[in-house]
């Protein structure tokens, strides 16, 4: 008999066991459904210490193993001044999961701490962004991936009609504006909250719930916020129609410009009206 396998590959072999079905295949699946990896591409995989972006970096190890054509992948962790207990997981998860990871740090909180006004999570967000590309950029990497599933899909596009009073979602692949020839990209679209829990709970794992100097919480505790607003609504919905949430999320890949009375292509186009082809 050969070593027992260490906690890293387990964790690695459940995605194509235990978790083929609810995980791996819906990862492939979101990959090729909206073309996020080709050949050559050097990615770096962006790891805040959360449960998702820690399931993203092995898929994305286990798919760069296998994958049919080359591609890189780099594992960037951007401490954006985490206090040392919350670094130290980070550091720690990533040694049992076998990430190979790379850490640069930045002043972010400090930052943010001292700016007046605004949402300090909106200029926190904005701002590790720039950080993940520049550095990103700096490895020869022409794309970063971020760990956003299906959940924050169709949360970000209740929030949206909600709250921002538009019809908008997240997208699973961008084109930066301030980097060019970079590229974000989300190969966990289509995986449902849920099931990276499970995964992280059946392997015995504990992650970073957001680790902020604002709200320094656990992932056991959820953020009074919109966000959280919009899971409860959805929720409540799943009652009434079990499958709502995939409607919500179909909704965005079956929208009929037929029947909007207005719409823009991006966000700094006019407002066109129907009124104009009427």
């Amino acid at each position: 008999m050969g070593a027992p396998l260490t906690l890293g590959q387990q964790a690695e072999r459940s995605l194509i066991t235990k978790y083929k079905k609810l995980i791996w295949n819906r990862f492939v699946g979101g990959c090729k459904d909206y073309d996020l990896i080709q050949e050559g591409d050097r990615i770096a995989v962006c790891i805040s210490g959360g449960k998702d972006s820690m399931l993203l970096a092995k898929c994305m190890q286990h798919l760069q193993k296998y994958s049919d054509f080359p591609f890189e992948v780099e594992y960037l962790v951007m401490d954006p001044g985490y206090l040392p207990e919350n670094r130290a997981k980070i550091e720690e998860n990533a040694r049992l999961l076998e990430l190979p990871i790379r850490i640069f740090d930045s002043t972010i909180f400090d930052v943010v701490n001292s700016a007046e006004g605004g949402s300090p999570c909106y200029l926190c967000a904005r701002m590790r962004r720039g950080f993940l590309y520049n550095a990103a950029q700096s490895l020869g990497c022409n794309k970063i991936a971020l760990g956003h599933h299906f959940n924050d899909v169709i949360e970000t596009t209740l929030m949206s009609m909600l709250y921002g009073a538009e019809v908008k979602t997240m997208m699973p692949k961008l084109k930066s504006t301030n980097f060019p020839g970079m590229e974000l990209i989300r190969p966990l679209y289509l995986v449902r909250e849920a099931d990276i829990i499970s995964w992280g709970q059946h392997h015995g794992l504990s992650f970073l719930r957001c680790a902020c100097r604002f709200t320094e919480k656990t992932e056991t505790e959820e953020l009074e916020s919109a966000r959280k607003e919009m899971k409860e609504l959805i929720a409540a919905l799943k009652k009434k129609n079990k499958n709502v949430d995939i409607s919500i999320f179909r909704s965005m890949h079956n929208i009929n410009l037929a029947t909007a009375v207005g719409y823009r292509m991006n966000d700094s186009d006019d407002l066109h009206s129907f009124l104009e082809n009427y």
